[in-house]
């Protein structure tokens, strides 16, 4: 059996490690145009600033390593150009000349491309950069060793966060530049807007809702599509990737979103003798099952290694991915997993959002950090459709968790009974996770109701009066503006100052208060809602609504 494999990294070089192990005999060949064929691209960012100190560093694997270990033929800076699907060979070029190769099973993991737009004057920019490989990254250290002053980060998703939090602790100063209305577009906006003010707060300068439509002066000068001009001696485009499926198209190979290539359950293309996996493929969102692109490296290298298992005749399903990922933007993580509310909405599901605040381990024990967690689910049967958290500890934990349950077919009813591991050092005899359980079944039972942040406004507006529990002193740290202030533990005492005949929205700092309020007012016979992450959250959404020291 002869496998022939396009591409290396992730999904290719799992594919052919693994077939190895199960196939001692077979003939396994890695085209890899680019000069490595196994290298860390996730930490190409952490180079910039020195965090990872070595370029060697990245280098997972050598083509030497790999021959010597696995037996593998890998041959780097060699680029297939062709397919000839009718009599099982590749055509590939190599120091400027051509050779062929032939295949019983060829695999495709050709991976994703930068995406670089057409903007005017950027064929006549210098030091515009993309960061997908290790020449990338060449390229930009050689920029960087030119002491540049002022630099421009096009893009703030993952990478782009990741790189503009490198050039700051290089000593540079960084522009951020977003045509989506907030930073990290995959999360929510509430919950991306505590990324937000951790990166204004480190002096990142912030341009979202706004795109750059021309470079002038060979790139130093960005002009941005309010009329803004950026100066830059160092812009870095990171707007997203798109399936590399070039060579697929050229072989007549079915393609579907946006170019992604077409795959079934077992990874075949409509080719049945090769296959496709990692950024180049069309996935299942595996909550909605709808057609995706999920171009992360866990995808990636766990169907690297289900191709190998199914082409050496074991039984694998490629069952879709729900796209767990994670950054560090300074001091802050925000992770997520499956669905955000944005794209449940668009889907018509039948949701509940919550969000609640708890600590990465016992708050009593030194050091304790706020997480902010936000949970999307089914409404009436609590199948859970995502989760979002922000925090500087603790936040891989329990999106990991959540993703665990999602992938297990959990609901929120079993998030409770979730028994996790529990030391003062290490978490809470109730974790944030078991909290979110607790919470989403008082609202599917009925038991709380909410008003979320973006409803507060047309509530009040309705005639709703807003009811703040907080505790005089937490008052220095702002109030609502149009509000009534009686605290929790007076609420019993002074209930009679209140109005049977009003409906109430209950907010305290992060919404354990107001729901116990809620409790009380509601068994008194009053109409009663509580704010969704009450004052914490939209304090950090909507800081200029409110009013501070009043008190």
């Amino acid at each position: 059996m002869k496998i022939v494999i396009v591409g290396g990294v992730a999904g290719g070089m799992s594919a052919a490690t693994r077939l190895r192990r199960l196939n001692e005999n077979a003939e396994i060949i890695v085209f890899e145009k680019g000069p490595y064929v196994s290298f860390a691209n996730c930490g190409l960012p952490y180079h910039i600033s020195g965090e990872i100190e070595t370029r060697e560093q990245l280098l997972v694997q050598t083509s030497t390593g790999l021959n010597n270990r696995f037996n593998i033929d890998v041959r780097p800076n060699h680029e297939v150009v062709q397919i000839d699907r009718e009599n099982k060979k590749v055509m590939f070029n190599h120091n400027q000349e051509t050779g062929v190769e032939t295949y019983d099973y060829l695999i495709l993991s050709t991976g994703a491309s930068p995406i670089t737009p057409q903007i005017k004057g950027i064929e006549r920019s210098e030091h515009i950069f993309t960061l997908r490989s290790i020449p990338d990254l060449d390229r930009i250290m050689d920029q960087v060793q030119q002491n540049p002053k002022h630099a421009v980060v096009v893009g703030a998703g993952f990478i782009g966060l990741e790189v503009a939090e490198n050039l700051v602790k290089k000593g540079l100063s960084v522009s951020l530049v977003e045509k989506a209305p907030q930073v990290l577009p995959p999360l929510d906006e509430e919950m991306a807007s505590f990324i937000q003010n951790e990166v204004t707060s480190k002096n990142i300068a912030v341009y979202t809702s706004n795109s750059v439509v021309e470079f002038k002066d060979e790139g130093q000068t960005i002009v941005l599509e309010n009329g803004e001009e950026l100066s830059s001696d160092l812009t870095i485009l990171s707007i997203g990737v798109q399936p590399e499926s070039s060579l697929a198209k050229q072989a007549g190979i079915k393609t579907g979103l946006r170019d992604g290539i077409l795959v079934n359950e077992n990874y075949q293309t409509s080719d049945d003798n090769i296959y496709a996996v990692g950024d180049a493929i069309i996935v299942k969102q595996q909550i909605t099952n709808q057609e995706t692109l999920i171009p992360l490296a866990s995808p990636a290298n766990r169907q690297g290694r289900q191709v190998a298992d199914i082409i050496s005749g074991q039984t694998r399903k490629n069952k879709g991915s729900i796209g767990t990922s994670i950054v560090r933007v300074f001091d802050l993580t925000a992770a997520s997993t499956g669905l955000n509310e944005r794209t449940a909405k668009q889907v018509q599901l039948p949701i509940s959002v919550l969000h609640i605040s708890g600590k990465n381990h016992a708050g009593y024990f030194p050091n304790a950090t706020d997480i902010h967690l936000k949970l999307i689910f089914h409404s009436e049967t609590g199948e859970i459709y995502g989760a979002q958290a922000i925090g500087q500890e603790g936040v891989d934990k329990r999106i990991d968790v959540i993703a665990t349950a999602i992938k297990g077919g959990l609901s929120v009813f079993d998030l409770p009974e979730l028994e996790l591991t529990y030391a003062p050092p290490f978490g809470s005899a109730k974790d944030p996770v078991n909290m979110a359980g607790y919470a989403a079944i008082n609202l599917i039972e009925g038991t709380s109701e909410s008003v979320q942040w973006y409803e507060l406004e047309d509530e009040l507006n309705k005639g709703k009066i807003l009811l703040d529990v907080r505790n005089d002193q937490e008052l220095r740290n702002g109030q609502f503006s149009h509000s009534i202030h009686i605290p929790l533990d007076n609420l019993r005492d002074e209930i009679h100052q209140l109005d049977k005949k009003k409906e109430y929205i209950v907010s305290c700092h992060s919404g354990l208060r107001s729901y116990i309020a809620e409790r009380i007012l509601k068994q008194n016979g009053f109409s009663v809602k509580n704010l969704d992450g009450a004052f914490a959250l939209y304090r950090n959404i909507y800081p200029d609504k409110l009013i501070y020291n009043k008190k």
